[in-house]
């Protein structure tokens, strides 16, 4: 009863200097920490953000296909003492003084239990990108393990950007990217380019490390600037510890180190949770083209037969699909295969459709890569659509030619949740708003294929079928019971025009992971 009442002073003591704390900590006689926090931990919405969009890269989407990353309940989830956490840790080569702690526990059971399909694909993804961050750290004496930065960053999303306009694998603003010579213009951002982000990257926090001496501090100072772990350090009475200054930084800075080392955990001991990387096929052997002429990726990806998105997915620095070679030589990246094609077919690929692709007068807003939404200027005519039942913003994204973001942006939706009878704001350049002006007219099989899609009869009959035998209900909704290995994206998939994010909205779900067998769903089908 005395050791609980002490440490009940202790907390609320701690709580007395905390700014507004979601942990308390406290120190014993032997200086150890100890840390009282919630049940749950939550990452800045950037990072859901973030990895929602790496499952829409084209070669995840491709990868995952009829192949789809196992569901959580076909699999146990091993649960592990704190002995077994800290001896684990303790063992991953670092000089990066990795700590065990219960703040840094709950964001492995993040990774671990609750985002567990998500792991599966980073850690597919690892297996291209860090073999390149591993060599380009190395050159820059960078430790190894701060290639794990990029979970947490950008959950290995090259396309990745945040509220705070952080851009790309390793979320460089615009000046700090500038600083690090990154080109960032109307038609590159290089923040987005992997290769050369990874260079700034490891020279940004390799002189972080030279300012602080302490890679975790160098981590913090990467999250949040210098000037904020300075200020922390003072208040803190000149502590040069991440632990010691915890509490005098931001609110969204408390994490990154936890959540760093938690990952770093993870990537370490996947297989001990019963993860196994998503087996992603990224074209592994890849190889560079010096482009000296301006170019337009739609001129490769027709002449050679390569899929746009998966050009988009190689290169997603250039911004309008638009290599400027023109100006100055730019590498275009190509699966290996295709790179002695591209020599010998270089100057079909050059002319074709040139007089069109190439036209400043028809280039469209960015369709593929990274980029802060802003409203469109006079160019621009305003379109209206009308939510139907069982649409998805990604869909209405797909049929505009607009980004997902974009429409977010335009219209203050948040989290992608709209509903029926809702009035969207579509931004089309005038030039081609025409050909988008009926949209909202046309039936889903007729939308579905302006894109190029078709609607299968299988899939227009699933609706009544799936009605019938789960008890349609009086507010257009039926249910359906979740069956052992089913993941949302399994079941939206099975009703045209309704997503993942519709279902969890319905169900007042918060965590995609955490559906059961048994569990009943409701969902409302496209009429």
């Amino acid at each position: 009863m005395k050791t609980t009442t002490l440490l009940l002073f202790l907390c609320l003591s701690s709580y007395a200097f905390a700014s507004n704390p979601d942990t308390l900590i406290v120190e014993d006689d032997s200086s150890a920490m100890m840390f009282y926090e919630p049940d749950t931990v939550e990452f800045d919405e950037s990072f859901d953000a973030n990895v929602d969009s790496m499952l829409n890269l084209y070669y995840v989407q491709e990868s995952l296909e009829g192949n789809l990353v196992p569901a959580e309940t076909e699999k146990a989830i091993p649960v592990f003492d704190d002995d077994t956490y800290r001896s684990r840790i303790e063992s991953i080569p670092s000089v990066a003084g990795l700590t065990y702690n219960n703040l840094v526990k709950r964001y492995i059971e993040v990774y671990t239990v609750k985002k567990r399909s998500q792991v599966e694909v980073m850690l597919g993804l690892s297996e291209h990108y860090f073999p390149i961050f591993d060599d380009i750290f190395d050159y820059y004496g960078v430790p190894n393990e701060m290639k794990y930065m990029s979970i947490i960053e950008s959950a290995l999303n090259p396309r990745a950007y945040s509220r705070a306009r952080a851009v790309g694998l390793w979320q460089f603003m615009y000046g700090t990217g500038r600083i690090y010579g990154l080109e960032v213009n109307s038609l590159v951002d290089e923040r987005n380019d992997p290769i050369k982000s990874t260079h700034a990257a490891a020279k940004f926090i390799g002189d972080l490390y030279n300012m602080y001496g302490d890679w975790l501090l160098a981590l913090a100072a990467y999250n949040c600037g210098p000037g904020n772990v300075n200020k922390a350090i003072r208040r803190s009475g000149g502590k040069k510890n991440f632990w010691e200054i915890y509490y005098y930084l931001p609110r969204e800075t408390r994490g990154h180190v936890p959540a760093f080392i938690a990952a770093a955990y993870t990537m370490n001991y996947f297989k001990e949770h019963n993860l196994e990387p998503a087996n992603i096929d990224f074209p592994v052997i890849t190889d560079t083209i010096i482009i000296n002429n301006k170019l337009h990726l739609q001129q490769v990806s027709d002449v050679l037969n390569i899929p746009m998105k998966h050009l988009r997915d190689l290169n997603p620095q250039f911004r309008y699909d638009i290599v400027p070679g023109h100006i100055k030589p730019y590498a275009l990246m190509l699966p290996d295969e295709h790179v002695l094609s591209f020599i010998d077919l270089q100057d079909s690929i050059f002319s074709y459709k040139d007089s069109v692709l190439l036209n400043p007068k028809l280039v469209n807003q960015p369709s593929h890569s990274t980029h802060v939404p802003d409203m469109p200027g006079s160019d621009y005519v305003k379109l209206t659509y009308t939510v139907k039942s069982g649409d998805a913003i990604g869909l209405i994204a797909q049929w505009y030619g607009v980004r997902l973001s974009d429409i977010s942006y335009w219209n203050n939706i948040h989290k992608n949740r709209i509903q029926a009878g809702q009035k969207l704001a579509i931004y089309k350049h005038k030039n081609v708003a025409d050909k988008f002006k009926d949209i909202n007219t046309l039936s889903y099989a007729e939308k579905q294929a302006r894109i190029g899609k078709t609607v299968s009869s299988a899939n227009s009959t699933v609706t009544s079928a799936s009605a019938s035998d789960n008890n349609n209900s009086d507010a257009g909704f039926i249910i359906y019971t979740v069956r052992s290995g089913d993941t949302l994206w399994d079941i939206a998939k099975q009703y045209p025009g309704v997503s993942d994010t519709d279902i969890m909205h319905w169900n007042n779900i918060t965590n995609a992971g955490s559906i059961k067998p048994g569990q009943k769903l409701k969902i409302k089908p496209r009429s």
